[in-house]
C-alpha cells in the first residue's frame, strides 16, 4: 500500500491502453475471447481489438425477455450478461474423449491429440468468476478430476470487468458474488465514464496480471479514480432489486419435496432445458458412443445434458422423474440446497440468465421466495417458534 492507502500497483488506462492490453495478450500467444454483438445478442467470441467490442450497446432483460438497446455514452462493457457463459470454453458442450479403430483383430485406442490453446477471457463479470470457482470445485476437486477441463483451465488468463449496469434479472448481491470482483482474476477493470473521460481502473490479481499491467501505457490511479470505481459498484448494487432469500432456504426446500408449489411451477415449465444450458454452473453431461458405418471405428463423446431431459434419470426399467414438476424440483433443490451439502456453496451466482432465457419467464428467485414464505406461514399456523 502507498502512503495514501491506495494499492501501488493499480493503474488507469484509456481505450488505447485497453487495445494495447488485447495486443499484449495476443503477443503472448493467447486467443483473446470477449463480448461481441451477433444475432441480436451479446455473445462470446474471439476478438482482435476494441473495435470488436459492443461499444454503446446494452441489454434489457426481464423474465422471459432479452433485447439489445443503444447507450449514449459509448461504453464498451455497458451490458450485464449474455446467453453464453465462459463455461462453454472450459467445460465444452461437446467433447470427444477417445476414438477407437479396429486393425485386424486388435483395437487401437486414440486419445484426442488436441493441445488446449492459451486463452484470455476479457470481460468476465464478478458473478462469472464465482461460477468458474464453483466449476473448479466440482470438476477439479476431489478424487476424480475432469482432465480436459483441468488442461484448459490451466491455460486461461482472466480479465474481469466490474459490472456497472446490471439487468433487471440480476441478483448477485444476494449471493455476495458481485457486482465487484474481489478475487479469482488476473486483472480486474472498472470502466470509468466521468466528466467526458473514458478510462479503466486496472487492478492486478496475480503476478502475471501485474506483469501485464507494467507493460501497458498507464498512469497511476488516484484517490479520485478509486472513488469513481467505488461509485460504479455502488450504483450497480443499488440498481439490483431482485433478491434470492438465504435464511432457511436450504432447509425449506429439502423438507418439502411434495409441496403444492412444485405442481404449480410444473404446470408452467416447458422442460426445455434452457435454464440449464445458459447456467454458468450446471455441469451435468451424458456419454454417447458413435460407431462408423463400416464397423472399423467408433468414438466416445461427452456432451452437456440436463436434468430436465426425459431420459436423464433413466435407469433399468424406465425414468425416475417422469413429470416436469419432479424435474424442476430436482434442478432447483439440487442447486439451492444439496450443493451446500456436496460443495459447501450454493449452485447459483445470481447472474439471472435462467430467468431471462426461460420462454415462460419462470423466476428462480421468486420461486425460492415463495417456498420460504409458504414455510413461514405453515410455521405460524402451527405455532412453531
Amino acid at each position: 500500500m502507498s502512503a495514501s492507502g491506495l494499492p501501488k500497483t493499480a493503474a488507469v488506462l484509456g481505450p488505447d491502453g485497453l487495445q494495447a492490453l488485447i495486443a499484449a495478450l495476443a503477443a503472448r500467444g493467447m486467443e483473446v475471447i470477449g463480448p461481441v454483438e451477433r444475432d441480436g445478442a451479446i455473445v462470446l467470441d474471439r476478438i482482435a481489438g476494441i473495435a470488436d467490442l459492443p461499444a454503446g450497446r446494452t441489454d434489457r432483460q426481464e423474465a422471459g425477455s432479452y433485447r439489445l438497446a443503444d447507450r449514449d455514452d459509448g461504453a464498451l462493457f455497458g451490458y450485464a450478461v449474455g446467453p453464453q457463459s465462459w463455461k462453454r470454453f472450459l467445460h465444452r458442450p461437446v467433447e470427444t474423449l477417445f476414438r477407437v479403430r479396429r486393425i485386424g483383430q486388435e483395437l487401437a485406442f486414440e486419445p484426442p491429440r488436441e493441445t488446449p490453446p492459451r486463452t484470455a477471457f476479457l470481460g468476465v463479470r464478478a458473478c462469472e468468476l464465482a461460477a468458474i470457482a464453483i466449476q473448479d470445485r466440482v470438476l477439479l476437486g476431489g478424487a476424480y478430476v475432469n482432465t480436459e477441463y483441468a488442461a484448459r483451465r490451466a491455460q486461461t488468463f482472466l480479465v474481469a470487468v466490474n459490472c456497472g449496469d446490471p439487468a433487471a434479472t440480476c441478483f448477485c448481491t444476494s449471493h455476495d458474488t458481485g457486482p465487484r470482483a474481489h478475487s479469482g482474476y488476473d486483472v480486474a477493470l472498472t470502466e470509468l465514464l466521468v466528466d467526458g473521460r473514458h478510462e479503466f481502473l486496472a487492478e492486478p490479481g496475480s503476478d502475471s496480471g501485474a506483469a501485464l499491467l507494467a507493460y501497458l501505457p498507464t498512469r497511476p490511479a488516484t484517490a479520485a479514480d478509486w472513488a469513481a470505481a467505488a461509485a460504479v459498484a455502488a450504483r450497480a448494487a443499488a440498481n439490483m432489486h431482485r433478491r434470492m432469500p438465504s435464511e432457511g432456504l436450504k432447509e425449506t426446500l429439502q423438507a418439502h419435496p411434495e409441496h403444492p408449489r412444485w405442481e404449480d411451477v410444473g404446470q408452467r415449465c416447458l422442460a426445455c432445458a434452457n435454464c440449464t444450458m445458459v447456467c454458468p454452473t450446471c455441469f451435468c453431461t451424458t456419454i454417447e458412443d458413435h460407431s462408423e458405418l463400416d464397423g472399423l471405428g467408433a468414438e466416445r463423446v461427452r456432451r452437456w445434458d440436463s436434468c430436465f431431459a426425459g431420459d436423464f434419470s433413466y435407469v433399468h426399467g424406465g425414468a425416475v422423474r417422469t413429470q416436469t414438476r419432479s424435474r424442476y424440483r430436482q434442478w432447483m433443490t439440487h442447486k439451492l440446497a444439496h450443493w451446500w451439502d456436496q460443495y459447501g456453496t450454493s449452485g447459483c451466482v445470481g447472474c439471472g440468465r435462467c430467468i431471462a432465457w426461460c420462454p415462460v419467464g419462470i423466476d428462480i428467485a421468486a420461486e425460492a421466495a415463495a417456498f420460504v414464505e409458504s414455510s413461514k406461514r405453515e410455521e405460524d399456523a402451527h405455532g412453531i417458534a
